[in-house]
């Protein structure tokens, strides 16, 4: 506007005096600063890695009350290498005892070891909330944060002993979390530095990362898919996000800023082709990092379906991905090795790394994980030794350790004097009671000081766990073949058990997110990478198929082995196969039968030691909204029985149907018979006894002459 009428008046002929010069100069100058502010304050390709990005981690922590005078409590959070951290907040949500006294209750926060805050709360009986920045210099990679404290209900008295009662309690809410204000470092051209990005925390929940197939991908490519989907499953840290498998067309692809690329050299788009030596791929797979218009592609690609299915296993391997410094890397069918270690479960499990140092008079307590895997629970004689050091300047008459499985308490122990520098404690867990394939060890001292010996040093009295305490776990196959164990037998030895997939011949977006979330569950346990993928689009031999456990996804019209496995379903098809039918456990609607999903867990007709997966519905759609009810560990963790059932309405549905819940009849009678082993003794000790009886009378009768006095009175 300015230069318009500035030509203006000079055409016009009117000359501006100095004070319109003035004017006119401030308007311009004005007019340029906020062009230039304007340009700066829009996004510039190439500039986002400047724009400050924020994110908010969830702790992975549950409701948990704690009782007590002292208080504690344990969260995790981790920080991405790639982010240039400006501002990190936490955020907890907490409620304590009504009757505590404000004046003289506290809450302390440290991270990885450094108390930085403390603070009373508030005079309020409800939920509180706090928000807490945390410094700086305290953040690495992966971060503990220790909520410590003491909730008193009477002011303290030096003259007088508080009493702990079960009024001291502090109760931390879920849905605390750690919030970063950050800059991106963008990636470099290097392998690791993409596999960071994509990996990444941050990048995975806003859909950011992406794995693409082929439009109509081929049973192979679908397994290399599955292999790479897997392989980063195990390696995400929250419980509600994945990393979708897809096509390059889907809106979700191509909003993505971090795609990995699947496909054997023919199907791949051109602007890929491009980056890739044909020659060096006539005897190698490789790996590619390529960037073009701000998107970051890593391109995986072979001629060969076999060496695309070892390169996605490199994929896979998150120690290789983390390693590979180089833009490009060529695998070879003889001389690359992409295997990650096999985890055979040797029945003792370390509980800490490192020793683990705990400080502070009264309650103090260590919590660890212990996790089978998931084709195995606890068996009878499982225990656990604590190894551990603690002060000698307590009052040995009430101080004591505890140990703790799933917060029922198994054994205690008296600290003594004479123990202090070396004592330990072992406790056998409960017999006949399943723990399933995880639980948590908690490890208590009460540290006790004597009145004469109180301190006002906050690091005594003190205990130190060994690093060489374990757990001596004794465990046993998981027999039933339920929703509650599953993956079981998809799973051995925590990698894929001869997994055959029927898939439908031609494949929808629906079909995809199918996929992702059937392999997302089944890939959060699988920690190797040796296991078996195979896809077919038709029924496979016999021979797969009793060798193979079997999963079939999709509808009766795109896929005929589900066709033939009517007969076998919990809920089976109508003749026309548009819905389903009612039965035993489910009366139903025409209409409502043809919109819902199932998922159905059966004992494989093709072999009595196999599982059979079939998740189907009368529509595509319907399938994949059957399968986000067996994607993530706390939606399947809802069910106990065979059976679940989803309708449009988000209503689902559990339901039981094996009268034996277990894999094969011989396991169940084995079961029975175990469960049962002292009424099989009695049984037998009264057999005996009549036995003893019957053959006593007749070594009577024999002495006394009876028998041969009977013998001739008949003759």
């Amino acid at each position: 506007m300015f230069v318009n009428k500035f030509f203006i008046n000079k055409q016009s002929g009117i000359k501006p005096n100095g004070i319109s010069k003035w004017f006119f100069w401030l308007i311009g100058m004005l007019a340029l600063l906020i062009g230039m502010s304007s340009n700066l304050s829009c996004p510039i390709s190439g500039q986002a890695a400047n724009n400050l990005q924020t994110y908010t981690q969830p702790f992975q922590n549950s409701t948990t009350t704690l009782s007590g005078d002292a208080v504690e409590a344990n969260m995790y959070f981790i920080k991405m290498d790639y982010w240039q951290v400006k501002k990190v907040t936490i955020n907890l949500n907490f409620q304590i005892s009504q009757l505590a006294n404000r004046e003289t209750s506290d809450i302390t926060l440290s991270l990885n070891g450094t108390k930085f805050y403390s603070f009373r709360p508030k005079k309020e009986t409800g939920l509180q909330t706090r928000a807490i920045e945390v410094p700086l210099r305290l953040i690495q990679g992966e971060n503990q944060l220790k909520i410590s404290g003491q909730i008193l209900n009477k002011k303290g008295q030096q003259s007088s002993q508080l009493v702990q009662t079960p009024a001291n309690w502090l109760t931390i809410y879920n849905g605390a979390n750690a919030n970063f204000e950050y800059r991106l470092q963008p990636p470099t051209t290097a392998i690791k530095s993409f596999y960071a990005h994509f990996s990444g925390t941050d990048t995975i929940a806003n859909a950011n990362s992406v794995i693409t197939l082929p439009h109509q991908a081929s049973n192979a490519e679908l397994s290399a898919g599955m292999y790479a989907l897997t392989g980063e499953a195990r390696t995400i840290t929250t419980e509600n996000t994945q990393i979708p498998v897809t096509t390059a067309d889907t809106a979700v692809a191509k909003q993505a800023d971090y795609q990995l690329v699947i496909a054997t050299y023919q199907h791949l788009p051109k602007v890929f082709q491009q980056q890739l030596d044909r020659q060096r791929l006539r005897e190698h797979a490789v790996i590619k990092t390529y960037t073009h218009d701000g998107k970051h592609y890593l391109i995986v690609s072979a001629f060969n379906t076999k060496l695309l299915q070892k390169a996605s296993r490199f994929i896979a391997n998150q120690e290789l991905m983390q390693e590979t410094v180089a833009d490009t890397k060529y695998i070879s069918s003889n001389s690359t090795q992409t295997f990650t270690s096999e985890l055979q479960y040797g029945g003792k499990k370390q509980l800490t790394t490192s020793d683990d140092y705990l400080t502070g008079a009264k309650h103090q307590s260590s919590t660890y994980f212990v996790s089978l895997p998931v084709d195995r629970t606890n068996a009878d004689g499982s225990k656990i030794r604590i190894h551990f050091r603690y002060a000698k300047n307590l009052d040995f008459k009430r101080s004591l350790v505890t140990v703790y499985v799933n917060d029922s308490a198994l054994g205690s122990k008296r600290l003594t004097a004479a123990r202090a520098n070396n004592d330990e404690l072992t406790v056998s867990l409960p017999k006949g009671k399943a723990l399933g394939h995880s639980f948590t060890i908690r490890v208590a001292f009460d540290l006790e000081m004597s009145g004469a010996a109180q301190s006002d040093n906050a690091q005594t009295p003190w205990a130190l766990i060994k690093a060489d305490s374990e757990a001596t776990i004794k465990s046993k196959p998981v027999a039933a073949l339920l929703f509650t164990n599953y993956p079981y037998l998809f799973l051995k030895n925590a990698t894929f058990n001869h997994i055959a997939v029927v898939r439908p011949r031609t494949l929808t977006s629906d079909d995809f997110q199918t996929l992702t979330n059937i392999f997302n569950l089944i890939g959060t346990y699988a920690q190797s990478n040796t296991g078996n993928i195979q896809f077919y689009t038709h029924q496979p031999s016999k021979t797969v198929l009793k060798n193979s456990n079997v999963i079939a996804f999709g509808t009766p019209a795109q896929n005929a082995f589900i066709r033939s496995l009517n007969s076998k379903l919990y809920f089976k098809y109508n003749r026309h196969f548009t819905g389903f039918l009612s039965n035993e456990k489910l009366s139903i609607e025409k209409t409502y039968g043809q919109n819902i999903g199932t998922a159905q867990l059966l004992r494989s007709p093709y072999n009595q030691r196999a599982g059979l997966l079939v998740v189907t519905a009368a529509k595509s759609s319907d399938v994949y909204r059957a399968s986000t009810q067996i994607n993530f560990q706390r939606n399947i963790a809802q069910y106990q029985g065979d059976a679940i059932v989803v309708d449009h309405d988000n209503n689902h549905y559990n339901y039981r149907f094996k009268k034996h819940k277990t894999v094969n009849d011989g396991v169940n009678a084995k079961t029975v018979i175990q469960k049962n082993s002292k009424l099989v003794i009695y049984l037998g000790i009264a057999l005996l006894i009549v036995v003893i009886i019957l053959l006593a009378g007749f070594l009577i009768m024999r002495k006394s002459g009876l028998l041969e006095r009977k013998g001739q009175h008949h003759e």
